[in-house]
């Protein structure tokens, strides 16, 4: 059995560089309790990546992590409404929209 299972998710950030400077800048100090959550739910590591306005994310979990029951659960942990409608003004998405609303599941299309 695998040490933990592998997610990649994609979302698209507003195409306007100040914008992006600040997302970066707001990620560099993330709010504690949505770090939390995350731990919570099951998620033992996540990168985000850029390219222009594209972001890429890696998000390994537990290995028996089921992705729709952690993300609804993670949608209810504190301060996690808050922090989606705060990063939603950077993002090229609603403002209610809930993370796993934003963030889209990438299938996997090769690997060595």
């Amino acid at each position: 059995m695998a040490a933990y299972k592998r997610y990649c998710k994609t979302l698209t950030l507003r195409n306007d560089p100040e914008l992006i400077r600040q997302y970066e800048e707001v990620h560099r100090r993330v709010w504690p309790e949505i770090l939390q959550g995350m731990r919570e739910v099951g998620i033992l590591d996540m990168e985000i990546w850029r390219h222009g306005n594209r972001l890429f994310m890696i998000m390994d979990t537990v290995p028996d992590f089921d992705h729709d029951r952690a993300m609804a659960a993670l949608a209810n942990k504190p301060r996690q409404k808050e922090w989606e409608a705060f990063v939603a003004r950077f993002q090229n998405t609603s403002a209610g929209a809930s993370a796993d609303e934003k963030w889209q599941l990438m299938d996997r299309i090769f690997k060595m």
